[in-house]
């Protein structure tokens, strides 16, 4: 990635090897936070949610977190009580070399479901972190690369605002690649700004966000069992306490979370296991932006529709199917507009009559795609981002132990 990093005043970050799977590159990341920052979190809804997220939500609710530590590799998931007690051990380790309570380190794991996590080696690489930590961008990049699994490239994101004469920054990054379709999207991603934020105002600043972003992208239609979206907010800025959704800096800095989040998203997308297309689904004129959204994913889980983008075959039929069986009630198909880009492929119930293979040909060849999708129905709209499925998507999981 070529865009900059901006480092949040109050986050201090280290990696280490733990050699959970391998020996040549960092999988251990720790987030040291500023004692007055606030935390806000977006877990998993998968109810076979990991060890580390039940850990993590109860400490959330206990205390204010001082510490994030995350290992990837390990998804220390369906581990029983053995996994949860690992994991309280993770923590308690974070505290005794922090001086801290353990309920004040939130823990995060990514990998492979059904394995024990090597505590040995953990529990030797958490102080080699602590002793790493720095407030650099480059800190933040050897984060970004020490969460990754199947990724294929570094995610992160950066912005700066201007609010009220303060500028204010936001960063984040993100890891995932494939098992994302969120009810939050393997996904981890943890965003910080230097704003000042009351706790119950920045969840509702993330939830926002989430809600555009990372509940907005599917690769293979699976929701893990590890997910979690983490926003941090230091308050080291001058910027005046942001203490309701009133107050008159809130949209501006939702604005920009969710921002940075969307981008940290559609990396995600445009980094999906054997990926070769990203594809913008955007249908409007709905009654509802639920409905919206159950035409969008429809189309977007549709293994036909995926593979045909893989090929760039212009099988719009696939796409109209898949509007089809979206069970939207009063279904009228005269109604109906779908594009492919600005290419009208079907109206009034059948092809357009305007529309050429030729035309469809050219849009399918492209490495970013958009779907558009008229209901006729109403004034909500939503969009979701997916991409295709290739060769590579079957091979990356089928040998993903091996």
């Amino acid at each position: 990635m070529t865009t900059p990093i901006y480092p949040v005043a109050g986050i201090q970050i280290g990696t280490s090897c733990a050699g959970i799977k391998q020996t040549e590159n960092d999988d251990l990341a720790l987030f040291q936070l500023d004692s007055q920052a606030t935390c806000a979190a977006v877990f998993t809804r998968n109810a076979f949610c990991a060890a580390p997220v039940t850990v993590a939500k109860r400490h959330l609710n206990e205390r204010s977190p001082r510490y994030l530590l995350i290992n990837s590799d390990n998804a220390n998931a369906g581990t029983g009580e053995q996994g949860m007690q690992d994991t309280l051990t993770c923590c308690q380790a974070v505290a005794q070399h922090a001086q801290c309570d353990s309920t004040q380190v939130l823990p995060f794991s990514t990998g492979v479901i059904g394995q024990m996590l090597p505590m040995d080696k953990i529990q030797v690489a958490i102080p080699l972190a602590l002793d790493n930590l720095g407030s650099s961008a480059e800190h933040w990049q050897r984060a970004a690369a020490a969460i990754m699994t199947t990724d294929t490239k570094l995610k992160w994101a950066s912005k700066q605002v201007d609010i009220a004469g303060q500028t204010i920054t936001v960063t984040g990054i993100s890891k995932g690649s494939g098992m994302i379709r969120p009810d939050m999207a393997t996904m981890l991603a943890y965003v910080a700004t230097d704003a000042k934020v009351e706790q119950a105002v920045l969840q509702t600043c993330l939830t926002e966000a989430v809600n555009q972003s990372f509940n907005r992208i599917t690769v293979d239609s699976d929701t893990s069992t590890n997910d979690a979206c983490i926003l941090m907010a230091t308050g080291q800025s001058e910027l005046a306490c942001i203490d309701s959704s009133d107050h008159a800096y809130y949209a501006a800095l939702t604005q920009v979370i969710t921002e940075v989040c969307t981008e940290l998203a559609q990396a995600i997308i445009r980094d999906g296991e054997g990926a070769t297309k990203f594809i913008s689904i955007d249908v409007s004129q709905g009654a509802t932006e639920q409905e919206c959204l159950d035409v969008a994913y429809t189309i977007a889980h549709s293994p036909l529709v995926k593979t045909a983008f893989y090929a760039s075959d212009a099988n719009w039929g696939r796409i109209l199917a898949a509007v089809g069986r979206a069970g939207l009630t009063d279904f009228a198909i005269e109604q109906i507009k779908i594009y492919l880009d600005s290419v009208c492929i079907v109206e009034n119930g059948g092809v357009s009559p305007n529309y050429t293979e030729q035309q469809g040909q050219v849009v399918m060849a492209q490495s970013d795609i958009t779907i558009r999708v008229e209901l006729g129905r109403g004034q909500a709209q939503a969009t979701v981002w997916t991409c295709d499925l290739s060769y590579d998507y079957v091979k990356i999981n089928a040998e993903y132990r091996t």
